[in-house]
Order: structure tokens, then sequence, then C-alpha cells
């Protein structure tokens, strides 16, 4: 089972058991849309997305990007944690334990794994890049400041014009204002560490 352990800087853990399989963003996704009582067209308008890419997102379709669920969580006046159903964490640190050694949910594009407190300016995503695909999205981009270290397999990172093709261990900082994407090179899994520091999370 995966679960967070939440420490109170006490010398004491207080163990939070999380369901087995963490529910996906999309499962979420649409769920806060509604309780928010929001059609697709009211999201779509206030998050700056199109109604149907965010369909596509609530269907588990399109892959979304950082960017794309801080634009989510901001329109809809939640933390983006709330997307990832994580709960905030109000003590002074916190550990968030993979499974079977490994991060995040390994069927997910994007898993937010660190920067659960409240006032927190910094999130940690895993992101497991997919192939190069014709259709892809618009490059991605969201104020602040970016690192990337790649934990396996190769990525081309693609910013403003420049191509950079990293392995594992590679590490990036970024500007994420300028526009950027991250494509699997080669058949074998690839993910990546993404911390971000931004006014919008």
């Amino acid at each position: 089972m995966l679960r967070e352990v939440r420490h109170k800087g006490d010398g004491s853990d207080e163990d939070a058991p999380i369901t087995d399989r963490p529910r996906t963003m999309p499962i979420l996704l649409k769920k806060i849309r509604v309780q928010h009582q929001m059609t697709l067209e009211m999201l779509a308008e206030k998050s700056g997305l199109t109604k149907s890419y965010i369909s596509k997102v609530e269907r588990g379709i399109a892959k979304p990007s950082i960017e794309t669920a801080l634009k989510l969580a901001q329109a809809m006046s939640v933390s983006v944690e709330t997307l990832f159903a994580t709960q905030p964490v109000e003590e002074a640190y916190s550990v968030v334990r993979g499974q079977d050694g490994v991060a995040g949910d390994a069927s997910q594009y994007l898993s937010l794994v660190g920067g659960l407190g409240p006032n927190s300016k910094m999130r940690a995503f895993i992101v497991r890049p997919g192939p190069r695909n014709r259709r892809s999205r618009m490059l991605s981009h969201h104020s602040g400041e970016e690192i990337l270290f790649v934990l396996r397999g190769s990525i081309e990172l693609q910013i403003d014009k420049r191509i950079e093709n990293l392995t594992a261990g590679d590490c990036v900082t970024l500007d994420p204002e300028k526009p950027h994407r991250l494509i699997a090179l080669g058949d074998e899994p690839c993910e990546a560490l993404v911390v971000i520091k931004s006014a919008e999370v």
C-alpha cells in the first residue's frame, strides 16, 4: 500500500494510509469541476484552455502538462494537490512513499510527489514523457523557476528553438516561461523529476 507519513517535527510519526492506487487526475478533474458547478465551457473560459482539450484530459485521452494542471487548479480555485487527490501537509515535513520503488503513479504521465504544504511555492512532479506525436500540443510554459532531473531513459527537451538530448543523471535549470516540451527517445521507459517554483501553485 502507498502510504504518506506525516511528521510533526516532535519526533513522533503519524501514518496516514492512502488508497492502494491513488485516483488519477482525469477522474478527479471532472469530479471537482462538477462539484464547482462548472461546465466545460466555463472551465475553458477561465483556464484559457479549449473545451475539447479539457474534455480529452477528463477522459484520459490527453496527457496534461504541469502548465495545464496549474491552469486548471487556478481556474477552479483549488490547490494543485487537490487535482491529484493529495492532502495538504501542515507539519514540519512530510514523506510521500513510493510503491515498489516507483515514485507517484507509474501509469500516469504526471504525478505530484512533493511540495504539499499549504504555503509552499514549490512542487515536485514525476513526468513520464511519451514518444513524438504529430498531434502533440503546443509547448508548455508557466511562470517561476524549473529544474528538471532525468531519472531514467533518454529524453529530448525542446525549449524555444533549441533541442537537448538528455539521459539519466542529466540536470537542467530552465526558465519555464520559455515554451518547452519533453519527448521520450527510444522505446525504453523514461521519467524525470521536475521541481517548479511558481506563484501559480
